[in-house]
């Protein structure tokens, strides 16, 4: 095929043509004034001065902004004149213009960043629109959408609703007012264990049953509980330095262990084996399928040990005193492998986070007040937060990354926090004395506080799994006030 244009060596210097022949060549049936035509339009397209028709717009397939279809009163801007469009820097002028609003920065002073702001540029002519249908929500014009037309706003996450009060309370007659006891477990079986005085007592929440459990003798008194992991089975540590294994589903006791020499406090279950911490200042690891009453005994505290939480995956076992001490130990170890002493009161709130391997949590009492964080994998501080009040107990929720405490002098409260921002979610309040003894129910979402006001208070203050319904069955059909016994 004969090419349309005239073949150029690309290593001679091209020819140039003279004013007799044309600048085409053409075939010989076209007459001239058909090619004068053709030579004219030709020559408007490559002119360096763009060629505007008349009658309609030109589309070109080089995606150059059309300035007719630009809709430049939407910005507070003017149109070009049509003298300066084509003028040196005009495009990138105004460009800058559009992204950094009308005090347009020189480029050497653009250092970082910039407004975002709706491409005012088309690539064709378009019907002129009205300014509200630039809107991402359609329709209204309000001073909102006129400060920052450009701007794609999305709703705001709805905050989570808190109920302020307690759906449930129940009266517990005898419930010590003791910071250094723990008093109250839920178990894995939706049952409430309570120590009130020498007796246990039982309170299931699906029927609201309450069973006492055990009645541990005049001389004795009840200073902690601590349910099995499977939640069939009751620990009770005495005043006596005892512990007693309990079934509970047949109210049977099954096993009294001895070791220590004054009161058990603390209680923790990691499978089969129960680690007990006594006012003797000392930690017995008892393994309940061994005749021995215990297998091993920790010694790292100079006070009593009021605070003992097993790590979710039962690799470590942290402990709080009375000395202001937290000390970690792992399974097999007699001596702590970490120690933290930056509390300075007693450490009873103890709680290791679900969602992150190694995150501990503890709370000082009234000369400390504080709430720190620690990774047990890294041995380091993370940070520490001034709550202005004696921390009694720490708990994380399973569902979300949030934790709860409870607290003492002076203001009794309860919080719910967010973590890692340590945001308070909601204060609750309600008792009147400290709040002392904290458990959550299985499906993470109602916790349980204890306070020597002598009352029980239910509250619903974490969500439910995304998997499970939002609604709590826990307490669902009792209401009000009752008693435990």
């Amino acid at each position: 095929m004969r090419s349309s244009m005239m073949e150029v060596d690309e290593g001679d210097p091209p020819k140039k043509p003279s004013s007799s022949q044309s600048q085409l060549n053409l075939p010989p049936s076209m007459n001239r004034p058909t090619v004068s035509l053709e030579t004219q339009r030709i020559n408007r397209l490559i002119d360096s001065n763009r060629y505007h028709s008349p009658s309609k717009p030109i589309y070109s397939d080089r995606f150059i902004p059309s300035r007719s279809g630009s809709n430049f009163d939407l910005f507070g801007l003017e149109p070009p004149s049509p003298d300066k469009e084509d003028g040196p820097g005009s495009y990138a002028g105004m460009l800058r213009t559009v992204m950094f609003g009308p005090d347009t920065p020189e480029k050497r002073d653009v250092v970082t960043g910039f407004s975002p702001s709706r491409n005012i540029f088309r690539y064709k002519t378009e019907t002129q629109r009205p300014v509200n249908s630039f809107s991402p929500f359609g329709g209204g014009s309000g001073d909102d959408d006129e400060a920052s037309p450009g701007v794609s706003r999305s709703p705001l996450k709805p905050t989570r609703n808190i109920v302020k009060s307690a759906y449930k309370v129940l009266d517990a007659p005898a419930l010590q007012d003791d910071f250094y006891l723990n008093l109250v477990d839920w178990s894995a079986q939706n049952v409430l264990a309570v120590g009130l005085a020498n007796c246990v007592y039982l309170w299931n929440a699906c029927t609201s049953k309450v069973t006492k459990l055990c009645d541990i003798g005049i001389d004795e008194s009840v200073c902690s509980v601590s349910w099995a992991l499977r939640g069939t089975h009751l620990a009770i540590g005495t005043s006596s330095g005892t512990v007693e294994i309990w079934d509970a589903l047949r109210c049977r006791r099954i096993r009294t262990m001895e070791g220590h020499r004054l009161r058990v406090g603390a209680l923790a279950w990691s499978s089969s084996v129960l680690s007990s911490g006594s006012r003797d200042k000392s930690i017995l690891q008892r393994d309940i399928r061994c005749q021995e009453d215990h297998v091993s005994k920790l010694k790292g505290h100079k006070s009593e040990v009021c605070g003992l939480k097993w790590s979710y995956d039962n690799r470590e076992l942290a402990s709080g005193g009375n000395d202001n001490k937290l000390l970690v130990w792992n399974q097999h170890s007699t001596q702590p492998v970490l120690r933290y002493c930056e509390h300075t009161a007693a450490v009873k709130a103890i709680a290791w986070s679900p969602h992150l391997h190694g995150l501990l949590a503890s709370g000082g009492g009234t000369a400390d007040r504080c709430i720190r964080f620690w990774n047990t994998t890294t041995n380091t501080s993370l940070s520490c937060v001034d709550t202005s009040s004696q921390v009694c107990n720490l708990a994380w929720s399973k569902n979300v990354n949030e934790l709860v405490s409870t607290h003492g002098y002076s203001q009794n409260q309860i919080v719910v926090w967010k973590y890692p921002t340590m945001s308070k979610l909601a204060t609750l309040t309600g008792h009147t004395f400290r709040v002392l003894y904290l458990a959550v129910s299985p499906d993470g979402q109602t916790i349980v506080t204890g306070a020597g006001d002598e009352t029980l208070r239910f509250w619903n203050v974490f969500p439910s799994p995304k998997s499970q319904s939002r609604e709590s069955k826990i307490g669902a059909l009792s209401f009000g006030r009752t008693t435990i016994r």
